[in-house]
């Protein structure tokens, strides 16, 4: 139990970080929304990212079964990762608003 917590705790905060410092840089508030999905492909897949490529019907189908099979501590810990990109798009765009500027 105190194993998933820190695990949420620690994907909240490190895609918070990313995604702050990425919507400040890139002036993109919820890029990292959208490229979070492909992060948890790479962290989900056994195989190389090239193989999406070259054979697509054995890597989608074999990342189908990858997914069905994740446990529910394993969706709520990516779950956080996502949630903590949510909040840092809202972070930002607050800072943005009260007149911050960022770089």
């Amino acid at each position: 139990m105190i194993q998933l917590f820190i695990s949420v705790l620690l994907f909240f905060v490190l895609f918070f970080g990313i995604s702050f410092i990425l919507n400040m840089i890139l002036r993109q508030t919820w890029l990292m929304a959208f490229v979070f999905p492909i992060i948890v492909v790479l962290i989900v897949d056994t195989f190389s990212f090239f193989t999406y490529f070259t054979d697509p019907g054995f890597a989608f189908t074999t990342l189908g079964r990858e997914f069905a099979a994740l446990g529910v501590q394993d969706i709520v810990i990516l779950s956080s990762g996502f949630i903590g990109t949510i909040v840092a798009g809202f972070v930002i765009r607050f800072l943005r608003k009260n007149g911050y500027q960022m770089f």
